[in-house]
């Protein structure tokens, strides 16, 4: 169970990183993703993945 969790805060963090480097058309797309993540996260990194990394310059 400790390797999943390690797995999960890896993922976590990855999708984090992908979104404060990440270029989008406005800026506000950037604080709403982030918060996105930050606030509802499995939720947040499974939407990032399938829909917000589609959204990038």
């Amino acid at each position: 169970m400790f390797g999943l969790g390690i797995i999960g805060l890896a993922i976590y963090a990855y999708t984090i990183y992908d979104v404060v480097i990440s270029n989008f058309a406005n800026s506000n797309d950037k604080i709403i993703w982030i918060l996105i993540v930050i606030l509802v996260p499995l939720l947040g990194t499974i939407l990032w993945f399938l829909v917000g990394r589609g959204k990038r310059i």
